[in-house]
């Protein structure tokens, strides 16, 4: 998308990115998962990039982003992992030290389909109550023929 502002033309993709917790532990509790998005957002706003959705679940994250291109989006995701990471273990959210696994999946979003990924990523508890969140992204990839290793999608669990 192509929008001019003041003049000057500013490039947006919009890219749907989704990271999951190490190990796929449930560790984001619900009671913690509003402060996590607001961080998460506080993170990609500072980078001068927007946040559409987000909706953090026990296991995993969902982000929706339109990105202008001075800033690669695996430098981004690297920033909001690395941050979220930080934040979570600074403030003792759970018993031993958090992290992300390492990776995360981005997929193109074209405008004309916007609403619809919002509302996906909006309802996630209600996907996720008929599959699991590996269960669903792994027929996702088949849905659009990409190729992946079935070993390094996840991570084994501990």
């Amino acid at each position: 998308m192509c929008i001019s502002a003041n003049g000057k033309h500013i490039h947006t993709n919009l890219s749907a990115v989704v990271f999951a917790v190490s190990g796929r532990a449930c560790v984001i509790q619900p009671k913690r998962k509003e402060e996590l998005q607001r961080y998460i957002t506080g993170i990609v706003t500072r980078r001068n990039q927007k946040l559409i959705a987000i909706n953090c679940m026990p296991d995993h994250t969902h982000i929706l982003l339109g990105l202008k291109p001075d800033e690669a989006p695996s430098d981004l995701i690297g920033r909001i992992k690395t941050g979220s990471t930080n934040h979570i273990n600074e403030q003792r959210w759970i018993g031993c030290r958090f992290s992300w696994q390492e990776g995360f999946g981005a997929f193109s979003v074209s405008h004309s389909h916007l609403s619809t990924v919002i509302d996906y990523i909006q309802n996630q508890e209600n996907h996720h109550r008929r599959k699991s969140f590996q269960q669903e992204y792994v027929e996702f990839l088949e849905r659009h023929d990409v190729a992946y290793n079935g070993l390094y999608i996840f991570e084994p669990t501990e």
